[in-house]
């Protein structure tokens, strides 16, 4: 069935540093002003060559219907849009919590489309499959363009930041945030005002949907609180993971270590540069 393996490709989970709902379209999407950064914990996706041009997911998960699965959509996407029809099988290693404010199913997406790219030598330049990947989710483009930025629009217009690059504490609460319940929700904040890039580095950090997530959500809130005794804890995106930076790495393990008896602790390293890059690079 299959004609070669090849190796797993990672897929980063995101941090969403600040988020503001600046307005909303007349299609319902949000308007955004955000700010993502990547951190080394990631899903990781492997495939192997099929002789049908068809695409199969190789461990469905129980609750998204394969033809669903962005990553199944994703390698579709790229067969539509170029006409090649070489078949795949698409193995993800799930490592990132779904619901959680990671980015992870739009990671996926994203390593499915660069990699795809790459090693069907398809050739389509990273403009191209930004295109590509708005068509699957508003998150899709950075995890193509793969480097730190300032995001507007609903999260496809895209600038490079020099970030610092801390050790982050991450609490997974055990409950799955449904972002469009949250997008939904009456008491959302729809008309923050603008800010600027200098106005974020000199310390605008906030996040819209907080309120309205700790209020949905009594594990968020609790988490929150958790986390908050050992540092400034925020919340990434519409949660439900919350996260704290740190400078130093034996401090972040520590603090790690505190919270794990009660809670699902990661400690990962905030990088500029996505792990896919790194990838990408290697096998060009």
């Amino acid at each position: 069935m299959n004609l070669s393996e090849l190796e797993a490709w990672p897929a980063p989970a995101k941090l969403n540093l600040m988020l503001r709902i600046v307005g909303r379209r007349k299609d319902g999407y949000h308007l955004l002003q955000t700010v993502f950064q990547f951190v080394d914990w990631c899903d990781y996706i492997s495939f192997a060559w099929l002789k049908a041009p068809e695409v199969v997911l190789a461990k469905p998960l129980p609750e998204v219907p394969p033809n669903e699965d962005l990553t199944v959509r994703a390698a579709r996407l790229l067969q539509q849009a170029t006409g090649f029809r070489r078949g795949v099988q698409i193995t993800v290693d799930k490592r990132l919590p779904m619901g959680g404010g990671l980015g992870g199913g739009s990671s996926d997406a994203a390593t499915v489309l660069v990699a795809l790219n790459a090693l069907w030598k398809l050739g389509l330049s990273t403009e191209e499959l930004i295109d590509l990947g708005v068509r699957l989710g508003a998150d899709v483009p950075v995890f193509i363009k793969g480097v730190a930025a300032w995001a507007e629009g609903v999260g496809e217009k895209l600038t490079p930041l020099d970030l610092p690059e801390p050790w982050y504490v991450l609490l997974i609460p055990p409950c799955r945030v449904e972002t469009a319940r949250v997008f939904s929700a009456p008491d959302l904040t729809r008309d923050s005002p603008l800010v600027t890039i200098d106005e974020f580095h000199a310390g605008e950090t906030g996040n819209d949907c907080l309120s309205v997530v700790q209020r949905m959500y009594p594990e968020v809130a609790a988490a929150l609180e958790a986390l908050s005794a050992y540092g400034k804890a925020r919340l990434t995106g519409t949660g439900a993971c919350v996260f704290a930076a740190f400078a130093d790495p034996q401090e972040a393990k520590a603090v790690a270590h505190a919270l794990s008896p009660k809670w699902r602790v990661v400690c990962a390293r905030g990088v500029n540069r996505s792990p896919l890059l790194n990838k990408l690079a290697s096998v060009k």
